[in-house]
């Protein structure tokens, strides 16, 4: 199967929901060709509401709609989501836990050209803070139409949905059977566990691969969820294997890395690496040397298992 987006996945995962959920209502912030929500405001006028380059705002007229008895999807890079209307987010969403979907796209290094200013390392560590809020990131196409499902249809209350503008590979299908809340596990394993999220897990059983010629056995888990997070299938990794690599799209301060070591750190002590941003901005590039560059390629998580090993 190609390559796809998971924002691709969400543009159409909204349409497709609208035909069966009279209660979707989508926001954007003047972005809706890149987020993918046109095609949904051209098919459901009167429920699609362009707020312009205003995401403060949108937010707030997000919470209002969902508090009204509407499930609200609002969007918008994740830079401008999760950085410019956080406090929104925290006091009119988070607070009164409106039914409000943030569904940001265009996360993480490989927003690629569009350089430092876009590219957001700090959206999962922001959201997570939040009381109550749930947060989502997708590691392909197929995962990200399932959670989004669950997101809109399960959970009543705010989430945080990650998704991204780069085409990433599909190695899950609509039959997946994939939980908010639970992490995965797509490789057993008895040497080392590797934690991903995100566009990383497709890296990480790539490297999964590569190790196993020599002799290294490597347990894999796709953390689709990085709040809640699965302590359970964490702690099984820690007892059974006893190390742990974590692997992100985004900083490892307050991202996965951190939110891993907090549940070992409680109930399971054991040796970490993590794979992600380190303490470091982007700059402008193409998406696959900015991976390389920045260490967040499967080469980096096989670097890390052998340190560790």
């Amino acid at each position: 199967m190609a390559d796809i987006a998971t924002r691709i996945a969400y543009g159409e995962f909204l349409v497709e929901e609208a035909k069966k959920n009279d209660r979707l209502v989508v926001l954007d912030a003047d972005l809706s060709k890149s987020t993918k929500t046109a095609d949904f405001a051209a098919q459901n006028k009167g429920r699609f509401f362009d707020m312009g380059i205003a995401e403060q705002n949108m937010m707030g007229v997000a919470a209002g709609l969902a508090l009204s008895g509407k499930i609200v999807c609002a969007s918008t890079f994740a830079m401008f989501a999760a950085g410019r209307a956080f406090e929104i987010i925290r006091n009119s969403i988070g607070y009164t836990h409106a039914n409000v979907k943030i569904c940001a796209t265009h996360a993480g290094i490989t927003v690629g050209e569009d350089g430092a200013s876009h590219q957001t390392f700090e959206d999962l560590a922001l959201m997570r803070t939040i009381p109550g809020m749930t947060v989502v990131n997708p590691s392909d196409a197929a995962s990200a139409k399932l959670l989004l499902s669950q997101a809109v249809n399960d959970i009543d209350g705010p989430c945080y949905i990650r998704l991204g503008r780069a085409a990433v590979p599909v190695f899950y299908d609509e039959s997946s059977d994939l939980k908010i809340g639970k992490g995965n596990q797509l490789r057993p394993g008895t040497d080392v566990t590797v934690i991903a999220t995100g566009i990383m897990v497709a890296s990480a059983m790539e490297a999964a691969s590569e190790l196993a010629e020599e002799g290294i056995d490597v347990r894999v888990i796709d953390m689709h969820t990085i709040k809640p997070i699965d302590e359970e299938i964490i702690v099984r990794a820690a007892q059974e294997t006893g190390k742990i690599v974590t692997a992100e799209e985004h900083s490892v301060i307050g991202g996965l890395g951190g939110a891993v070591a907090e549940v070992t750190a409680r109930l399971c002590p054991c040796r970490i690496e993590m794979v992600g941003q380190h303490d470091t901005f982007g700059e402008s590039g193409k998406p696959a040397e900015l991976r390389d560059k920045y260490g967040m390629t499967a080469k980096d998580i096989v670097a890390a298992v052998r340190e560790i090993y």
